[in-house]
C-alpha cells in the first residue's frame, strides 16, 4: 500500500466529504479514492468513514485520525519544500579534490566568481596529486586531468588539455634538437609520474604513430617541478599548456617536434553515480565549463592570431 498517497485521499475526503470531490482534486477516479481508504481501513482495523451515496463524514477514530494526518501531510509538503528550494538556492558544503597545479593556476583565479554567484555554499578545496578515491575520502566532486580509465564513476569532459614536449633553449645548444620522435630516444626526459602510459610518450605525424620511452632522470608528480627543471636545462619535459605557456612567452622554454602530437588529455569533472545528482555539484560543473571553454576559446583565438604571417 503506497501509506502517503492513501492519507492524501483520505484527507481530501474528510475535507470535501466526498469521494467524487476528493478525487476531481486529486485528479484520481471515485474507484482510486474509494480503493486508497479501503486499504488503510483495512491496515488499520478500524473503520474511519461514515458513507452514504453522496457524502462521506469520519468516524471517531477517523476524526483522530484525520488530525493526525494533516500534521503528517504538512510535515511531508515542508520537507519537499525545502529540498526544492535547496535545488533552487544551493546551500550547505560543496568537497572538490582537484590537482595541485591545475588548482592553483587554473581553479584558484575562478573560484571567487562562483562564490560570488552562490554565495550561501560552503567551499573545501583538496589539492593533491595523489589519486584520491572520491567515494571513500568523501568528496562531491573530482577534478582529474587524465585518459579516465572506466569506472562505477561518472565523468564529464570539462575541456582538452594539449600537450606539447618542451625543453630550454640552453638544453638544446647543448644536445641538439630532436626533428624525429625517434630522436627522443638520445636525449634525458623529464616525466610524469600518474600518467596510465608510465613513462612512454606517444607522438603521432603524418608518418604515423611512434611510443618512445627516452631515458628519463627525473619522474615526479607535479607538472609544475617538471616545468621548473626542464627550464634549468635538465631534459626534455611533455607538458601541458596551460602550465608551460608562461615559460613559452619568456623564451624559457621552446618546443619541439611540433609536427607530431601527444594525444590529448582532458578535464574531467569525477562523481559518484547517484540516482539524483545534487545540484550543488551540477551547477559548479556547470560553471567550470562555462568558465573553461571560454577560456579556451580566447586562448585558441589568441593562439591563431600569432600563427597568422
Amino acid at each position: 500500500m503506497d501509506k502517503v498517497s492513501s492519507l492524501r485521499a483520505f484527507v481530501k475526503v474528510v475535507e470535501s466529504g466526498s469521494f467524487a470531490e476528493a478525487g476531481r482534486q486529486l485528479r484520481l477516479s471515485r474507484s482510486a479514492i474509494s480503493k486508497y481508504i479501503a486499504d488503510l481501513e483495512e491496515s488499520l482495523g478500524v473503520q474511519l468513514l461514515n458513507r452514504t451515496t453522496r457524502h462521506a463524514s469520519p468516524t471517531e477514530n477517523g476524526q483522530r485520525y484525520f488530525e493526525r494526518a494533516v500534521v503528517i501531510l504538512s510535515e511531508i509538503e515542508a520537507a519537499d519544500q525545502a529540498v526544492t528550494q535547496a535545488q533552487s538556492a544551493p546551500r550547505g558544503l560543496l568537497r572538490v579534490n582537484a590537482p595541485m597545479s591545475f588548482g592553483t593556476m587554473r581553479l584558484g583565479p575562478v573560484l571567487a566568481d562562483f562564490m560570488a554567484r552562490y554565495g550561501e555554499l560552503q567551499l573545501q578545496i583538496v589539492l593533491s596529486d595523489d589519486l584520491l578515491d572520491p567515494v571513500q575520502d568523501g568528496f562531491d566532486v573530482t577534478l582529474r586531468i587524465a585518459e579516465l580509465e572506466s569506472s562505477s564513476l561518472i565523468a564529464r569532459k570539462i575541456m582538452p588539455v594539449a600537450r606539447m614536449i618542451c625543453a630550454s633553449p640552453d638544453y638544446l645548444a647543448r644536445h641538439g634538437t630532436p626533428r624525429h620522435p625517434q630522436d627522443l630516444r638520445e636525449h634525458t626526459s623529464l616525466t610524469y609520474g600518474f600518467l596510465l602510459t608510465g613513462n612512454q610518450w606517444k607522438l603521432t605525424g603524418s608518418d604515423g604513430d611512434h611510443w618512445i620511452q627516452p631515458a628519463w632522470s627525473l619522474c615526479v608528480n607535479n607538472a609544475e617541478v617538471l616545468r621548473d627543471v626542464a627550464i634549468k636545462g635538465r631534459g626534455l619535459a611533455l607538458l601541458p599548456e596551460f602550465i608551460a605557456a608562461d615559460a613559452l612567452k619568456t623564451g624559457e622554454l621552446r618546443t619541439v617536434l611540433d609536427e607530431y602530437s601527444a594525444p590529448p588529455l582532458a578535464l574531467y569533472a569525477v562523481y559518484p553515480a547517484t540516482r539524483h545528482l545534487s545540484v550543488k555539484v551540477r551547477l559548479f560543473i556547470d560553471f567550470l565549463v562555462e568558465r573553461f571553454s571560454r577560456d579556451e576559446d580566447e586562448s585558441g583565438g589568441r593562439r591563431r592570431a600569432e600563427a597568422r604571417p
